[in-house]
């Protein structure tokens, strides 16, 4: 009794993942009798007695506190339209934009212009799939420079590790300072072209093992590889 598939391993629609009542079904896990079936293709993943999938494919879907990097793509006069990278726009109130007095009539392109790119946290998603974002809080701000890729949003966790350990470690590593958005668009900033690129080939490296274990040592020696290459580590 117990689990019959190992942590991290890939299990498709329908497969046994352990018998008995020792473990509890999570996310993308159904019971059936004794069983604990898979309902979907994905990654094992056991967090203490819970047994989920973590999907190997699949579309960001928003939820309130996320937070997301968004694209301003319309500026009226109570506020901005922006692109979530998703199929849904998104609303950024002037009340939400800023804590500062701003004068009715205000030019707000002044404040973020179209083209504009911005760390945000979803407030409140209605059943029309309609968002509303926030800049109030730690860590939200405008977008300077730097580069944006985009992956998988069902990749994203495994970027960001447990308690940021993964991207912690890309940070340390190359010197960039690095924002991952829960919609799968990620931002990279370095001192040079060369830790920019080595962040960025980093990341996808992660999204496509995202399903092996060990992951932590491969990124570390990657890395290393890949700095090496480009000239020696950054101090």
């Amino acid at each position: 009794m117990g689990l019959i598939v190992e942590d991290k391993s890939i299990v498709v629609p329908g497969e046994i993942l352990g018998e008995g009542m020792d473990f509890l079904p999570g996310e993308g896990v159904f019971r059936d009798g004794e069983s604990i079936v898979s309902s979907r293709i994905g990654v094992v993943n056991v967090s203490g007695r819970v047994v989920k999938l973590i999907p190997l494919t699949g579309n960001y879907v928003p939820k309130v506190g996320d937070r997301i990097i968004c694209k301003v793509i319309d500026v009226s006069y109570s506020g901005w339209r922006v692109d979530t990278n998703t199929a849904y726009s998104a609303v950024l109130s002037l009340k939400e934009a800023s804590s500062s007095y701003v004068e009715r009539g205000a030019d707000l392109t002044k404040i973020f212009n179209i083209g504009d790119r911005i760390i945000a946290k979803i407030t409140n998603v209605t059943s029309q799939n309609l968002i509303d974002i926030s800049m109030k809080g730690p860590g939200l701000h405008k977008l300077n420079s730097g580069r944006i890729i985009q992956v998988s949003p069902v990749k994203v966790p495994r970027i960001i590790g447990k308690q940021g350990s993964m991207v912690s470690t890309i940070k340390n590593a190359t010197a960039c300072n690095i924002i991952v958005g829960q919609n799968g668009l990620i931002w990279i900033k370095g001192d040079n072209p060369q830790s920019e690129f080595v962040a960025v080939e980093t990341i996808k490296m992660i999204e496509s093992n995202a399903h092996k274990q060990g992951l932590t040592d491969t990124v570390q020696n990657f890395i290393q590889g890949k700095l090496n290459e480009s000239g020696g580590k950054n101090e």
